[in-house]
C-alpha cells in the first residue's frame, strides 16, 4: 500500500508543477520563479524514487514541459526532445571547500562516466545553457519544411509558420554544390536577447501595453502567437545546439565537431561553446562563463556538459527522461519568490526619493537579498506591488536587486495600494511631484540631512558663492565631520575648527592608504604625501599606524593652519556677492544661474521672491508654472526659510538689490490671477473682461454668479468658478496671491528706470572658446546691454557667438538658420557699444 502521506505530498507537488507549466508554456504568465520550480520537481523526484509505486506515466517527472493545449497543430517528433538532469551547488558547504565537496552532483557525473567507460578524463563538448524555448527545425532536402516546440518531449506544436518570421532561422541549408541531406533535423533554443527585450518592454510601456515578464518568457509567449505577423514583429534569435533525425548524411564522431557542421550549413551557434576535459575543465569553464554571465548578450541560467564523442555517449546511453552522457549545470537562481515586509522611502543626497521594498530574507544569486529597490511610484503602480504580497525579486551580478513581478494568488486579503508620503522621512518637508515626472523629491534642500553634503558642495561652487579653497571634497568632509550642518554654518568656522577637520580628514585618507598597501602586497608604495611610487626597497612602509601618523602630522601642521586661515578670509568676503548667485547656491531645483538672473532683474529684492506665491512667479518670463511651483514650495518650508534667515544673520548682502521691474505692471493683475486659476471654462479673454468690470478682487467677490454671467461669463464658467471659490483654502490662497500682487505693484517704479540696451529682448548663445575672455566674462558683459545668455539653442535664439572648437550648438543654429558671429564680431560689437 502507498504510503498516504507520500502519496498526498506527490499529489499536490504534480498539481502545482502542472499548474506551473500550464501557466508557463500555455498562457505565457509564469506564476513562480525557476529556482521554487526546480525544488519542487526535484522533491517529487526524490518522492518517486523512494517510493516507485507512486510513480505514474503522466507525472510531470516523466515528461520535459507540457502536452500541446490545441491552439496548434501536434508535432510527434521522430526521435524525442529530452530535457537534461540539472546539477546544483552543494548548499551549506563553506566556499573554501574542494570542488568534490561543492559540486558533488556535477563531480559524481564525471566519476559515473569515467566508470561505466573505463575511461579517464573524458573529453566534453561544453556551452551556455541558453534561457529560452527548445525547438526542432526540420530540413528535407535542404529545405526548411516544419518547426515544432519540445511540448513533452514526444510531441510538441507545429510553429513552422512562426518560426519562418525569425530571421537567424535559415530557410534552406548552405551546402554548396553538395547534395543536401535528405532529412536534417536541427534542434536549438530560441530566445530574445537583453538589449532586444529592454527595448521593447520600453516601447510597451509607452504604449501602455503589457510588458513582457522576463526575456525567456517573451520568446515563449512570441512563437505561440496565432498570428505570424506578431511573431515577426518580435526581436527573435536562434542558437543551435544539437541535431535529431539525420538521413542522408555522415555525422562526425564528435558533438563538436558537429556544431561546427551546422555553423557551416548556415546556422548560428553560441561563440561561447568549447570542449573540456575531465572535471577539472567542466569546472573551469563554469566559472569562466559565470564570470561573463553578466556580458552575455543573453540570458542563460547554467552551461551544459556533453559527452564529446557520439560512440561514447551511445554507451552511456540514457535514464528515464534525460541521457546519462549529458548535464545541465546551472548558476544559483537569479530569481527567488520572498515576502514584502514593507515600502519605504529613501532620500538622495540631491532629495530625489527611491522607494526601497523591505523583504523577507532571501537567497539570490548566492547573496541574501533583504532589499529590492522600486525605482519610482510609477513602477509600484504597474506592479501593483502591495505590503504583503508574495514578489519574485530578481538579481543578475552585481545589478541592484528588484522586484520583478508579483504572484497575486498569493496576496493577502485586504492589502491596501501603496501610496507615496506626504513629508520627507528625514526632515519632514513637503515632498513634492514635477508634472508629468515619475520621480518625487524632497523640497527642504537646505535643512533636510539627507541633502547636507550636496547642498554645502553646491553652495560653495564657483558658479554660486565662489568660496575659493573649500572644494566639493572638504565641503563635504566638514559635514562627514560635524562641522557644517547647514550652509550658515560655513559663515560661524574658526581656524581650529578646519585645522582639526583637515586632520580628521587626513587621518582617514590615510587609514585608506594604508589598505591600499595592504591591498597590494607590496607591489604599491606611498610617499608622505599620498603619492603612488614604483616598489622600491628604500621604502618600507610598516603599517597604517604610521601612515595615519605621518600624513596628520604633516598637514595639521603648518601648512593646514594656512589652508584653514585662507579659507576663512575667503569665506568671510563671499559674504559680499550679488542676488542671482545667492539664488543659485540654494540649490533651488530648475533654478539656473539664467533663470536667477531673470528672478533678481523682475522681482529686484530676496524679500520679494521669498514672498511671492508660484502664481505670480510662472507670470515671468523664463519661469512658468513648473519652476514657479519649485521656487515657491522651497521658500515656504519652515527649514529652508530658517537657513536663510540665518544665512542674512551672518552677513551675507547684495549690492544689487532694487525695486521690482517697473515692467511688472504688464504682467501682472486681476486678469492674471483670474486665468491661472484652475476653472473649466474661464478662459484668457473672460478673466480680462471680469477684470475690466470689477477691477478688484474684492469688488469680484462681492458679485455673483449671476453677475459674472452679466460680465460676458457663460453660465458653466460662472457656477465653476463659484464653486472653485467655495472652497475655503483656494480663496484663501487666492487673497494672498492678490496681497502679494499689490505688494509688488506698489513698489515698483511707474516706469521703466533705465534705457533699452542694443540686446534687449535678445536669446544669446555662447559656444567653443575664446581667446580674449571667457564664455562668463563675455555673457556679463552682454547681459549688460540687456541680452539673455541662454545655455541652449532654440528657434527662440536670436544670436550664437561661436568661438574656437565650437560644436552641435553652432551646427543646430547653423540648421535653423540663427545669426552667428565669430569672436571677432563680437568684439567689435563690444567696442562700439562700450
Amino acid at each position: 500500500m502507498p504510503d498516504p502521506a507520500a502519496a498526498a505530498r506527490a499529489a499536490k507537488l504534480r498539481a502545482r508543477i502542472e499548474d506551473a507549466n500550464h501557466r508557463y508554456y500555455v498562457l505565457d504568465d509564469p506564476s513562480i520563479p525557476d529556482a521554487e520550480y526546480d525544488a519542487l520537481m526535484r522533491e517529487l523526484e526524490a518522492l518517486e524514487a523512494e517510493h516507485p509505486e507512486l510513480a505514474s506515466d503522466d507525472s510531470p517527472t516523466r515528461t520535459v514541459g507540457t502536452r500541446p493545449d490545441g491552439g496548434f497543430p501536434e508535432v510527434r517528433h521522430a526521435i524525442p526532445m529530452l530535457s537534461l538532469a540539472n546539477a546544483f551547488e552543494t548548499a551549506g558547504v563553506p566556499e573554501d571547500a574542494d570542488d568534490r565537496t561543492r559540486y558533488a552532483e556535477v563531480a559524481d557525473f564525471e566519476r559515473r562516466i569515467e566508470q561505466r567507460l573505463g575511461v579517464s578524463a573524458p573529453v566534453f563538448s561544453v556551452e551556455p545553457k541558453l534561457d529560452g524555448l527548445a525547438i526542432s527545425l526540420r530540413y528535407e532536402d535542404g529545405v526548411f519544411v516544419q518547426g515544432a516546440t519540445r511540448g513533452d518531449g514526444a510531441s510538441g506544436e507545429n510553429v513552422t509558420a512562426n518560426l519562418r518570421q525569425v530571421r537567424a532561422v535559415p530557410l534552406k541549408l548552405r551546402i554548396g554544390k553538395s547534395p543536401p541531406p535528405a532529412v536534417l533535423e536541427v534542434r536549438g533554443e530560441i530566445y530574445m536577447p537583453r538589449k532586444a527585450f529592454a527595448d521593447w518592454n520600453a516601447n510597451a510601456l509607452e504604449r501602455n501595453e503589457k510588458l513582457l515578464a522576463n526575456p525567456r518568457n517573451g520568446a515563449a509567449g512570441s512563437l505561440r502567437q496565432l498570428d505570424p505577423a506578431v511573431t515577426r514583429r518580435r526581436p527573435l534569435a536562434f542558437f543551435a545546439y544539437g541535431v535529431g533525425e539525420v538521413v542522408g548524411l555522415e555525422l562526425p564522431d564528435t558533438h563538436s565537431q558537429t556544431l561546427q557542421l551546422l555553423r557551416g550549413f548556415g546556422f548560428p551557434v553560441a561563440s561561447e561553446v568549447d570542449t573540456a576535459v575531465g572535471l577539472d575543465g567542466l569546472l573551469a569553464y563554469f566559472r569562466r562563463i559565470g564570470e561573463l554571465r553578466d556580458t552575455l548578450p543573453y540570458d542563460i541560467d547554467g552551461v551544459v556538459y556533453k559527452l564529446d564523442d557520439y560512440d561514447q555517449q551511445r554507451e552511456m546511453g540514457f535514464v528515464s527522461r534525460a541521457p546519462r552522457w549529458a548535464l545541465a549545470h546551472k548558476f544559483p537562481a537569479q530569481e527567488q519568490a520572498t515576502v514584502l515586509r514593507a515600502i519605504e522611502v529613501q532620500v538622495g543626497r540631491t532629495g530625489a526619493i527611491t522607494p526601497v521594498a523591505r523583504l523577507e530574507p532571501v537567497q539570490v544569486a548566492g547573496v541574501t537579498v533583504t532589499n529590492a529597490t522600486l525605482h519610482n511610484a510609477d513602477q509600484i503602480a504597474r506592479l501593483d506591488v502591495r505590503e504583503g504580497d508574495t514578489v519574485i525579486v530578481r538579481r543578475a551580478g552585481d545589478v541592484i536587486p528588484e522586484i520583478v513581478r508579483v504572484i497575486e494568488e498569493r496576496r493577502t486579503v485586504g492589502a491596501a495600494p501603496w501610496t507615496m508620503p506626504s513629508q520627507c522621512p528625514v526632515c519632514g518637508s513637503q515632498l513634492v511631484r514635477e508634472e508629468g515626472a515619475a520621480a518625487w523629491r524632497c523640497s527642504g534642500g537646505l535643512a533636510c540631512a539627507a541633502q547636507r553634503k550636496e547642498a554645502a558642495r553646491h553652495f560653495a561652487s564657483r558658479r554660486a558663492m565662489d568660496i575659493e579653497g573649500l572644494g566639493d571634497r572638504q565641503a563635504e568632509a566638514l559635514v562627514e565631520f560635524g562641522f557644517v550642518h547647514s550652509p550658515a554654518d560655513l559663515y560661524a568656522l574658526t581656524v581650529e575648527d578646519l585645522v582639526r577637520m583637515k586632520a580628521a580628514l587626513d587621518a582617514a585618507t590615510a587609514a585608506d592608504l594604508a589598505e591600499a598597501v595592504a591591498d597590494s602586497r607590496g607591489a604599491l608604495l606611498l610617499d608622505p604625501r599620498g603619492q603612488a611610487l614604483l616598489a622600491d626597497d628604500a621604502y618600507e612602509w610598516k603599517n597604517a599606524a604610521f601612515l595615519r601618523r605621518h600624513l596628520a602630522v604633516d598637514l595639521s601642521g603648518k601648512l593646514a593652519t594656512r589652508w584653514a586661515e585662507n579659507l576663512v578670509a575667503a569665506i568671510a568676503a563671499s559674504k559680499a556677492t550679488t542676488l542671482p548667485r545667492f539664488l543659485f547656491a540654494l540649490g533651488i531645483p530648475h533654478l539656473g544661474e539664467t533663470t536667477a538672473k531673470s528672478l533678481a532683474q523682475w522681482l529686484g529684492s530676496l524679500d520679494f521672491i521669498r514672498s511671492t506665491p508660484a502664481v505670480l512667479l510662472q507670470a515671468l518670463p523664463d519661469i512658468g508654472a513648473e519652476v514657479g511651483r519649485s521656487i515657491a514650495t522651497f521658500f515656504e518650508q519652515p527649514g529652508n526659510a530658517a537657513v536663510v534667515d540665518a544665512l542674512l544673520a551672518a552677513g551675507i548682502v547684495f549690492a544689487d538689490e532694487s525695486p521690482p521691474s517697473a515692467a511688472l505692471r504688464e504682467r501682472l493683475g486681476l486678469a492674471h490671477l483670474l486665468e491661472a486659476l484652475p476653472v473649466d471654462k474661464l478662459g484668457g479673454k473672460s478673466a480680462e473682461r471680469l477684470a475690466d468690470i470689477y477691477v478688484t478682487l474684492d469688488a469680484l467677490l462681492r458679485a455673483n454668479a449671476s453677475g459674472w454671467t452679466g460680465a460676458g461669463l457663460s453660465s458653466a464658467g460662472a457656477e465653476n468658478l463659484a464653486a472653485y471659490l467655495a472652497d475655503v483654502e483656494a480663496l484663501a490662497d487666492l487673497r494672498a496671491a492678490d496681497v502679494a500682487m499689490r505688494r509688488l505693484l506698489d513698489a515698483a517704479p511707474a516706469q521703466a528706470a533705465r534705457a533699452q540696451g542694443p540686446l534687449d529682448g535678445k536669446s544669446v548663445v555662447l559656444t567653443g572658446t575664446l581667446d580674449s575672455m571667457t564664455r562668463d566674462e563675455a555673457g556679463e558683459r552682454l547681459e549688460a546691454l540687456g541680452a539673455r545668455v541662454a545655455g541652449s539653442v532654440s528657434k527662440k535664439t536670436h544670436l550664437v557667438v561661436a568661438g574656437e572648437n565650437a560644436g552641435s550648438k553652432l551646427a543646430k543654429a547653423q540648421e535653423l538658420g540663427i545669426e552667428t558671429w565669430d569672436e571677432a564680431q563680437l568684439l567689435a560689437f563690444l567696442a562700439k557699444h562700450a
